[in-house]
């Protein structure tokens, strides 16, 4: 009988640090790839905190343990021509001027790769990477925003003209 009780409570123990994986989360209408935890606090604004413990074990860790926003030097957009047809705001995006917003950011385009997001450090590793299928432009400029350091440009007139 104890060792019955033995079990169980291990088994319990077992299951508390244990992550749901990509299938469980979209059982649950989460989609691992792409939920970053920052955004599991925003949940409560809209009357949602009983969906807290499920995303914050689906999602994926972008806060440092100090509660800062993760912020990488370099990134790296990839993606196939052929399949802008398939995601117009990516199209969007990258024909637009937004892009020279990010000096610090590339664009690489891949054969039949959907759109992706790699996020380096400054020796160029690759330390994260993220589909962006889902996103619209605004979307992907925020999180650049967000994400990329910020550059100062070598060559900015108010700069490089002071008196």
């Amino acid at each position: 009988m104890i060792r019955i009780f033995l079990l169980i409570c291990l088994q319990f123990v077992l299951n508390l640090n244990a992550e749901f994986t990509s299938k469980d989360c979209r059982d649950l209408g989460f989609i691992k790839s792409q939920l970053f935890c920052s955004s599991c606090s925003s949940l409560s604004e809209y009357g949602l905190d009983e969906l807290k413990d499920h995303c914050r074990e689906c999602c994926q860790k972008d806060i440092d343990s100090d509660g800062k926003l993760k912020v990488y030097p370099k990134a790296v957009l990839e993606v196939c021509t052929c399949k802008f047809g398939a995601y117009p705001q990516i199209q969007a995006f990258i024909k637009s001027d937004r892009p020279s917003k990010f000096p610090n950011l590339s664009i690489k385009y891949v054969r039949g790769l959907d759109p992706i997001v790699k996020l380096m450090d400054e020796l160029g590793n690759v330390k994260e990477t993220l589909s962006i299928t889902k996103w619209n432009t605004d979307t992907v400029q925020e999180f650049f925003e967000t994400r990329l350091s910020k550059v100062l440009m070598e060559d900015d007139y108010l700069r490089t003209n002071r008196v």
